[in-house]
């Protein structure tokens, strides 16, 4: 038995009549119930423009307006409505022949790329489009696309001319084992570039996380159409997102910068702003506190497969 339950056992506090129930109870750092009703109403404002929870956070807290922490703003949220239903991924055992694990780092935007490319299913069985994405993993911009009927090597190679044309070639380009990103077509054009690449190991999707995660995000965003009638409203869909998910996206994995401004430097200016509100919220509400909080930055070092042992993340 527990010291305490002996003790309160042996002392039984005394009965009060009409207990108030743990939850109803008014605490200091409650969040009272009119900033509840402003959080719901930003969340709904949100998702009437196809934003997620995090966007509407981000974009208060760029306003100048705190009301409540993040994980705050998701349990009022999942008050309102539940969450989508999301599939699984059918997952398989890999009886291959275990292979080295890549290990790629960048400590700045233009140093490592990932490539890969996922499938946009049409009305018709058996017909997917197939959607080319580069991501930049320092600052997970996009810094290439394209949607095409098929998946193609040379199609790789032009998206890949036409990104290091805008942005310049990177030091490595990681991707996983397909065809199109082992092709010796693509292989011998980025050599000439002076560019290293590198491969995931088979069905090993920790390997590629930048790009898996992208394409999460794009499928799970919501408003996202999962089937497109023909090719042209798959390119005009991606068309539309990529311009919104570079500059508008509040992406949790810097936290909550948008890809450019990470790719630009320009989030250390709204860190700043970011961290005045927050410490004035800090100021007025310091019962809501255990400690003075700290605002999030991008972190300086990202990589793939890692050591275990970080630096800590830079403080702007």
């Amino acid at each position: 038995m527990a010291r305490s339950s002996w003790h309160y056992r042996q002392h039984p506090r005394p009965r009060v009549a009409n207990p108030i129930p743990q939850r109803e109870r008014a605490y200091e750092s409650r969040i009272s119930t009119a900033d509840q009703d402003r959080i719901s109403e930003l969340i709904l404002a949100g998702w009437a423009e196809q934003n997620s929870v995090d966007h509407s956070f981000a974009t208060a807290w760029d306003n100048g307006v705190m009301l409540a922490s993040r994980r705050t703003w998701w349990r009022i949220a999942a008050q309102i409505e539940d969450q989508m239903l999301r599939p699984k991924v059918p997952s398989r055992k890999d009886r291959r022949q275990r292979r080295e694990k890549p290990v790629v780092k960048a400590t700045g935007p233009g140093q490592v790329w990932s490539w890969d490319i996922t499938d946009l299913y049409s009305p018709w069985r058996g017909k997917v489009f197939k959607a080319y994405k580069i991501t930049d993993i320092f600052s997970r911009k996009i810094v290439g696309w394209r949607v095409e009927d098929r998946e193609a090597d040379h199609l790789a190679v032009d998206m890949f001319t036409a990104a290091i044309a805008e942005y310049g070639a990177p030091k490595i380009v990681h991707a996983d084992s397909g065809p199109a990103m082992t092709s010796n077509l693509l292989r011998d054009y980025l050599h000439d570039q002076g560019v290293e690449l590198t491969h995931n190991r088979p069905y090993t999707s920790n390997d590629n996380p930048f790009s898996e995660a992208g394409f999460r995000t794009l499928k799970y965003r919501p408003g996202y159409p999962k089937v497109f009638t023909d090719l042209d409203a798959a390119r005009g869909y991606i068309a539309e997102y990529v311009p919104w998910y570079n500059s508008q996206h509040k992406h949790s994995g810097i936290a909550l910068f948008s890809p450019d401004q990470v790719h630009d430097g320009t989030w250390k200016l709204l860190w700043e702003h970011r961290d005045q509100t927050l410490q004035n919220y800090h100021q007025q509400h310091p019962e809501r506190f255990r400690a003075r909080p700290h605002t999030p930055a991008p972190a300086p070092i990202v990589g793939i497969n890692l050591p275990d042992k970080q630096p800590e993340k830079q403080a702007a």
